[in-house]
């Protein structure tokens, strides 16, 4: 077994557009490159030529149409980096069948939560069919039970459907292509409604206006697929272009990092992206002395992207000075914007000149909302980084309060405008308007400002948490405590603080109505444990009393208020020793 090549012999490059995905997949097809999975060993495992997948997954369209599937219906599908998934993805776009990518188990979130968010998204896109790796079945079938998803299995029991005598039915360019859900509530799933037009003008404009792709390049990834940044930036636009792509699983990576670079170095890959965390990871674990491979050589890799979560510039710094002596060269930094409800990307900096920054004055920011330039040596500055020009046929607007147009400089919410826009959130209008306006300008939620036509992403209007390149609604981690803890609603409340390093810190407020410092300890460990058992994240918990929690003037939880208030020093941390505020 040999990884696929990473340029085709007699197959012309050919970035696109195509009309939809099948037409990008049949000319890939006639190629020589496809994808490849490694173990976190840097063994590689298994090999999926764009030829085989394009004869694989019209097998299995048509055993899906011969099972019954009309045309049209959603099928949800947990995404683990197989070439199996991969299969029955492509496999719907022959059979039009809308695919649905959803998460794996984190590992150390419970089988409960898990369960339960499965059955939301199910429920949430009225899915007729559902896919899972087998040793998931359990609980796909537990999820799916008594719901429209009728037609359950694993992965080989779909493909070892009988395929004999169905005809074809793809999707065509004005239908749609895939399901994203947005990586916000998982209480409340948005089905992100990717149409063909939007997924084939981003792929194009990234690989035109973002990567400058150019024959010969190869791609090395351990997103996970469920992710726009995965299945968008380093399964489908790489399909699209026909370039092969060296994948190592996302728990593979968790487990040894350094797997990443070490692909990218053997491989002679060109391009990979990470949320600023992987590259902490890496940096981290190179200063532990933990360079497995001493001839490392990252001179090949020209595009090292950062997207997914707020860039931190002093990390990727310290993976640059980590890497150095690898020939990493700190130009290949290409920070970048986008979201899911633009399928992927907005805006990229300009390419080979790395990571450029402003510095700003932290004071000013705050009171003034402008971005007053500062010295970058200042204790009283804070430096962003600049996110680049919005792709060709996009436009974006700072808006303020009133929906003003503002200048460079000022700070308001962030609006973008293009063809690669989402439809809408799947069944659910009055979302989609809330944020997708009638003439086709989209709210971002995220609040910036413009330099010189670049967009700078300052943070969240709304109230989103990300930590690690994970999307976390603090509505998630609220009803989570207040329900398993026997609390009162609204007893809790959720967000996030920027940590000693810039990364971002869940801290959670609860409501003791208990005096004994014993049982106040009990209720803070307990609010602590149960974060890190079903959501997997680590938290700070202060105790407050019964009205410590700020709210609106209609008595929902005020964030913003809570964390100012946090800062300030007005809550406690601990249990024992904690007492309530009076």
């Amino acid at each position: 077994m040999h990884p696929t090549p990473s340029i085709s012999r007699d197959l012309p490059f050919h970035p696109g557009p195509f009309g939809t995905f099948t037409e990008g997949l049949d000319y890939a097809a006639r190629g020589d490159t496809g994808f490849n999975f490694y173990s976190a060993r840097g063994e590689l495992t298994a090999v999926l030529p764009y030829r085989e997948l394009r004869e694989r997954a019209i097998a299995a369209a048509r055993g899906l149409i011969r099972s019954g599937l009309a045309r049209g219906a959603r099928m949800v599908l947990i995404a683990d980096t197989v070439p199996d998934f991969m299969v029955l993805f492509a496999a719907c776009q022959y059979a039009g069948l809308l695919p649905v990518p959803v998460a794996l188990p984190t590992g150390l979130g419970g089988r409960d939560s898990y369960i339960a968010t499965l059955r939301r998204q199910i429920q949430s896109c009225g899915a007729a069919a559902a896919m899972a790796p087998a040793e998931l079945l359990d609980y796909l079938k537990e999820a799916a039970a008594g719901t429209s998803a009728t037609v359950v299995g694993s992965a080989a029991e779909f493909l070892a459907l009988p395929d004999d005598g169905a005809e074809l039915r793809p999707f065509a360019a004005d239908e749609s292509c895939y399901l994203q859900f947005s990586s916000g509530s998982t209480r409340f799933p948005k089905g992100i409604d990717v149409p063909q037009r939007a997924l084939m003008a981003n792929a194009h404009a990234i690989a035109i206006d973002g990567l400058g792709l150019v024959p010969g390049d190869r791609a090395v990834s351990w997103l996970p697929l469920y992710h726009d940044m995965g299945l968008v930036g380093f399964m489908l636009s790489p399909l699209l272009s026909q370039v092969t792509v060296d994948y190592l699983a996302t728990r593979d990576f968790a487990r040894r990092p350094l797997m990443w670079p070490t692909l990218i170095s053997q491989n002679r890959a060109t391009l990979s992206y990470s949320p600023t965390f992987g590259y902490d990871l890496c940096s981290r674990r190179v200063s532990e002395g933990r360079l497995a491979t001493p001839d490392l050589d990252l001179s090949c890799w020209r595009i090292a992207g950062i997207g997914g979560d707020m860039i931190q510039p002093h990390v990727l710094e310290r993976f640059g000075a980590a890497f150095a002596s690898c020939r990493f060269d700190p130009k290949a930094f290409l920070p970048s914007y986008g979201m899911a409800e633009a399928v992927l990307a907005i805006s990229f900096s300009p390419r080979n000149q790395g990571m450029l920054t402003d510095a700003v004055d932290r004071g000013r920011l705050a009171e003034e909302g402008r971005a007053v330039p500062a010295d970058p040596r200042s204790d009283d500055s804070r430096r962003f980084v600049l996110c680049g020009r919005p792709l060709t046929g996009h436009v974006a607007e700072i808006r303020g309060e009133d929906g003003e147009v503002l200048p460079d400089r000022m700070i308001g919410r962030l609006f973008v405008k293009g063809p690669s826009l989402m439809a809408g959130y799947y069944g659910q209008p009055e979302e989609t308007a809330r944020v997708l306006s009638a003439d086709g300008w989209l709210d971002t939620g995220d609040l910036g400002y413009s330099l010189d036509g670049a967009l700078v992403i300052t943070g969240r209007a709304k109230d989103l948490i990300i930590i690690a390149g994970r999307n976390i609604w603090p509505q998630d981690l609220e009803w989570s405590v207040e329900e398993s803890l026997d609390l009162k609603r609204n007893d809790a409340c959720a967000f996030s603080i920027e940590g000693p390093e810039g990364q971002e810190q869940v801290v959670m407020l609860v409501v003791s109505r208990q005096t004994d410092a014993a049982e106040r300890e009990t209720l803070r460990q307990g609010a602590q444990s149960l974060l890190q058992r079903a959501h997997g994240i680590e938290a700070r918990i202060a105790l407050v009393g019964p009205r410590d929690i700020p709210h609106t003037s209609s008595g929902k939880i005020a964030r913003a208020r809570a964390k100012a208030a946090y800062l300030a020093g007005h809550f406690q941390e601990g249990g024992a020793d904690a007492a309530p505020s009076r």
